[in-house]
This record gives structure tokens, sequence and C-alpha cells, in this order.
């Protein structure tokens, strides 16, 4: 019996040129290859998420679990630049956010000193955890993240957060490219438009970005056998 388990497994694992390309969701997610992002679980982005409080419920669950695994952890957080130092991109960028039609009507949004930047009370990240921040969308575009990752052997990240037609879909568009294998939460992430983020699951799901998946997977996936 146990030399035809050890066949089954075998037969399962997936090799080329001396790589091994995991194919189950338990393989996919490895904790000693996999890394958590939380992103932008912020209190002027969650004050706009539809259902934040269930959206939420089920974060903390993930990290629990990522927690328990000894997954490495790390909180985006995202906030804009005093308005003088805002260029091109991010002032047509606020103007479009604020529908507002005069750049001097432009007001930047989650400051650094402002209750709105912070993470949400319920989110307490451990000091084995890391927080850093960004003004772009793709969490790994002008951050450490990359060089963090690459460092300590992650092929892989879950991500979870919000919002999912903003900065999460840009976030697993950008972190394919990167060679990473992305995981989606779908049920720990959340959205301000249903509509969009609708198009922006079905759009990463057609292009074969990421894996989508539930907390509860992610749950049986982290069970040892």
């Amino acid at each position: 019996m146990k030399d035809k388990q050890q066949k089954m497994v075998k037969m399962n694992q997936q090799i080329y040129n001396g790589q091994h390309i995991p194919m189950s969701f338990k393989e996919i997610c490895d904790p000693v290859h996999t890394a958590l992002l939380v992103y932008d679980a912020q209190n002027g982005v969650f004050s706009q998420i539809k259902e934040s409080d269930k959206v939420l419920g089920q974060m903390l669950k993930a990290i629990e679990l990522a927690r328990k695994a000894g997954m490495r952890i790390f909180y985006s957080r995202h906030f804009s630049l005093p308005k003088e130092l805002l260029g091109v991109s991010q002032l047509r960028l606020g103007m479009e956010w604020q529908k507002v039609s005069d750049i001097d009507q432009v007001k930047p949004f989650l400051t650094k000193d402002s209750p709105s930047f912070q993470l949400v009370p319920q989110i307490v990240p451990w000091p084995s955890e890391a927080v850093f921040d960004k003004i772009t969308m793709s969490a790994l575009e002008g951050t450490y993240l990359n060089i963090a990752w690459r460092d300590c052997g992650i092929k892989t990240f879950i991500i979870i957060g919000a919002a999912i037609e903003i900065g999460i879909e840009p976030t697993i568009r950008h972190g394919s490219d990167l060679g990473y294998i992305p995981v989606m939460l779908t049920d720990a992430c959340g959205y301000g438009n249903k509509e969009q983020a609708e198009l922006s699951i079905n759009g990463i799901a057609y292009a074969g970005y990421c894996v989508q998946t539930t907390v509860n997977e992610f749950s049986k996936a982290l069970v040892k056998k």
C-alpha cells in the first residue's frame, strides 16, 4: 500500500529541466516558499469597501492561518505625497478619483499623518512581520518587496485586502510577470465597485495569472498529513 501511495505521488509531480512545477494547491502554498501579502488594509480604504466587516473577518482568519503555518507576512499601506511633490500622473489620477476638473481642487488622500492612513485597528502586525508604504497600485513597484521575497526564496504570494479592482489586480499581474505564482483568496479580498471587481477577477482568471481560491481551501491546504 505504501509503495502504491509513493508511486501516485511521483506520478502527480511535474518535473521539467530539473525544475519542480507545483500543480496541487498544497504544493503551491508550501509555507517555506510562500508569503502572505495583506494589501492596503487601511482605515481610509476599508471605509469605502462593500461588506467590509465580512471581508475583514476572512482576512483575519487568513492571517492567523499563515502565522500558524510559519509563513512570512507583509502589509502594504498606500499614501499620498504632499501636493507639491505630485507629478503629472499623480495629479491626473487625483483629479479622476476626486471627480474634480481643476488641479487646485485636488487634495492629497491617505497622508501619513492622518488616521485614514493607518491599518484598521483589528489588524496588528507582529514584530516578525513587515509593514511597507507605497504610492503605486502594484505593491511590487518602487518597494523592497520583490528584493525581500527573492532573498527569502519566495515563489508564491497569497494576496488579501482591498481593493480588487484598484490595486490587487495590478499586483497580481505584476507578480506573475516577475515569475511568482499569485494566489488570491477571493473571500478575503474586498471591492468598492462590484461590477469592476468582477471584471478584474474574470480577467486575471482568463489570462491564467493566478490561482483563485477561498480561505477555507487555504486552511485545508495547510493541514499536514
